[in-house]
């Protein structure tokens, strides 16, 4: 199946390309509340200091740094060291709530997170832009090529650097 997502906004990309308005503040708000039903769901403890990381990872559209995180907290006047910001990034990992984009050191969240799943992320070049597509055939055909080669894969991640259709047709 596909997933087809704005990697921050759970929103589908063809709707915002189509110039739908994009209600931003629904979305963090659709984003927290799955993010307590998956937490309560698995007994996981959703803390205030988790809350607020996972707000910051949804606040924009595009992937956003740990120190990012940790300037917005500092502006929002919670104090916290990096350890504290890496540590609810590595608990919203653990529950599927938040995706860590490799080649950007940079977090974003998941639309999906009341189900495992593989995924891969399509990056614009452009404006930045990360959208989640979850293909279950691209993680089958990288598990079979690793079986092959006597590989055991034990996580992977596919990361396509281009141009989005919105940058495409601005062009």
């Amino acid at each position: 199946m596909i997933r087809r997502t704005t990697g921050a906004t759970g929103r589908t990309a063809r709707g915002r390309a189509q110039g739908q308005r994009h209600d931003h503040r629904g979305c963090i708000e659709d984003a927290l509340k799955r993010a307590e039903l998956v937490c309560s769901s698995r007994s996981a403890n959703l803390t205030e200091i988790r809350r607020r990381v996972l707000e910051l990872v949804w606040r924009g559209h595009e992937p956003i740094g740990a120190y990012e995180i940790l300037d917005a907290l500092g502006q929002a006047g919670v104090r916290a060291q990096p350890p504290t910001v890496y540590r609810a990034l590595e608990f919203l990992i653990a529950q599927g709530l938040v995706h860590r984009v490799e080649s950007r050191n940079a977090f974003i969240g998941c639309a999906q997170p009341d189900e495992r799943h593989g995924y891969q992320f399509l990056i614009c070049r452009d404006c930045g832009t990360v959208e989640e597509l979850s293909d279950r055939r691209i993680g089958l055909a990288v598990s079979a090529g690793a079986k092959a080669a006597g590989f055991a894969v034990g996580r992977s991640t596919v990361e396509v650097e281009g141009v989005c259709a919105r940058c495409r047709d601005a062009a």
